[in-house]
């Protein structure tokens, strides 16, 4: 069994130049190392997954007994970032992964894209024009701009169907980016580097994982075996005859 995911902070965005000398933006994040602190296996738990920590520095005050004795399981320091991931079964002549193992980035040397999932940024209470891009009402003096208008009929249906836009607590949620293509690894100093953005701030907590559904890559994409697309249609153009 092999672990899919891993915790990491992220650092920031940057750019980075390819080959070809295009330019691609980057998110840096710095994933791991990480301790499995416990399995859940189908017998005990009814599913399969792996509770893994990120490895930080934690006073022993601030882990309180319950915790404490979980982690004695499984000597494993005390950690104060836990996530589940699930795993998937290892190859041949490939140890099982038991608690107490370290995950590191190493897990992706062998993958192409991966999906991140973060907490947003919070902005606090926002209104509907900010929170859902409304237009608001007419900008003339005696107007209220900044307003959400209308939500519904008083006499039928007499009430507000649920999921109405309105005004709100905006951010601060789970967010799923899927698909980012990995444009570098840093085994020393356990960095990957992502293209695109990555939801929430600088020094938030992401969940690096391998790409559920990667893209299919398309053949003779951008190399010298391309199909050019005028010479194809002529060649599969039928012949006109004389």
């Amino acid at each position: 069994m092999a672990v899919t995911g891993i915790l990491g902070r992220k650092i920031g965005m940057t750019q980075v130049f390819d080959e070809r000398g295009d330019v691609h933006p980057i998110t840096v994040i710095k994933a791991g190392p990480c301790v499995i602190t416990q399995l859940k296996t189908m017998q005990k738990d009814g599913y399969e997954a792996a509770q893994i920590g990120l490895v930080e520095f934690v006073k022993a005050s601030k882990i309180n007994k319950a915790m404490t004795g979980h982690f004695a399981k499984s000597s494993v320091p005390p950690v104060k970032i836990i996530r589940e991931v699930p795993f998937e079964a290892s190859a041949e002549g490939e140890e099982a992964v038991k608690s107490g193992d370290r995950v590191l980035i190493d897990i992706f040397e062998n993958a192409k894209f991966v999906d991140v999932i973060g907490t947003s940024k919070g902005r606090g209470f926002a209104g509907v024009i900010r929170r859902h891009g409304f237009g608001g009402g007419p900008k003339s003096h005696g107007h209220m701009f900044q307003v959400q208008g209308s939500i519904g009929a008083s006499s039928f249906p007499s009430r507000v169907f649920p999921g109405q836009r309105m005004p709100g607590h905006m951010g601060a949620a789970q967010i799923t980016v899927r698909n980012l293509r990995i444009r570098g690894i840093d085994l020393e100093d356990n960095l990957i580097m992502v293209e695109g953005a990555v939801p929430g701030p600088r020094d938030g907590v992401v969940l690096v994982s391998r790409a559920k559904a990667p893209p299919r890559e398309r053949r003779g994409f951008g190399g010298s075996g391309t199909v050019d697309p005028l010479k194809a249609s002529k060649k599969a153009a039928p012949s006109k005859k004389k």
